[in-house]
């Protein structure tokens, strides 16, 4: 990479998301912060009252902007969270230094988290706090704190398909089918190549925010159809 390449990748990506769309997850992660605020506030925690993990407004991101991500779907969320938890709980416990441990904590929760299909990105936050206020969560024990982590992923899943659902009918979470897709209208052989507008165009068309972009759409395309070719 030479050094004109390197200060273009600074550069802000191709914006193809609609305006509304930007409001509507603005709108949605606004009143799922509120609403999981207020209800893990009301739940009341085995001897302390429970708190807002701040990691959550990471996952609000994934919830709320990019629903149909595979790391926001419920395995993820839920899993990725509660095993992050339990590293994090872990590696405060047992590595000496906090620098280590939450150096730590980061790690192994994201290689735990790969093990388990359930990779989060709110998650290795998640383990990351529970390191940096180690003092606090051990003073109110375990009970506590897996309790805290549990009530804020149940809650935010909860909300998230309530509201994306309500935004957009049917849009949270992803279903995803064992079926074959359905088969293409225009045979490949006879299509004429994809242009990056006509990616952009078809990325529109699904009425949200696509979390790649659309060179790495053209890429994978053009990869999948080098291979289709050897293999005839």
């Amino acid at each position: 990479m030479n050094v004109r390449e390197l200060l273009s990748s600074f550069k802000p990506g191709v914006d193809i998301t609609p305006f509304s769309e930007k409001i509507r997850s603005s709108v949605a992660a606004l009143a799922g912060m509120a609403l999981l605020g207020l209800a893990v506030q009301a739940v009341p925690g085995p001897g302390y009252p429970l708190t807002l993990l701040a990691s959550m407004a990471a996952a609000a991101v994934l919830l709320f902007a990019v629903p149909h991500s595979p790391m926001a779907q419920p395995w993820p969320l839920l899993t990725g969270n509660l095993l992050s938890g339990a590293v994090g709980w872990a590696c405060a416990l047992w590595i000496p230094g906090v620098v280590w441990a939450a150096a730590a904590a980061v790690g192994l929760s994201i290689f735990v988290m790969h093990l388990t299909r359930s990779l989060h990105p709110p998650g290795a936050a998640t383990a990351m706090v529970i390191v940096l206020q180690f003092p606090v969560f051990h003073h109110d024990g375990g009970l506590w704190t897996a309790s805290m982590v549990f009530a804020n992923v149940l809650f935010s899943l909860l909300f998230a398909i309530l509201l994306n659902n309500l935004a957009h009918r049917g849009r949270y979470p992803v279903w995803r089918r064992s079926a074959a897709p359905a088969p293409l209208s225009v045979p490949p052989r006879s299509a004429p190549p994809l242009t990056r507008e006509d990616v952009e165009w078809a990325v529109r068309q699904m009425e949200g925010v696509t979390d790649v972009s659309a060179e790495d759409l053209l890429e994978i395309y053009r990869r999948a159809a080098e291979h289709a070719h050897r293999r005839d």
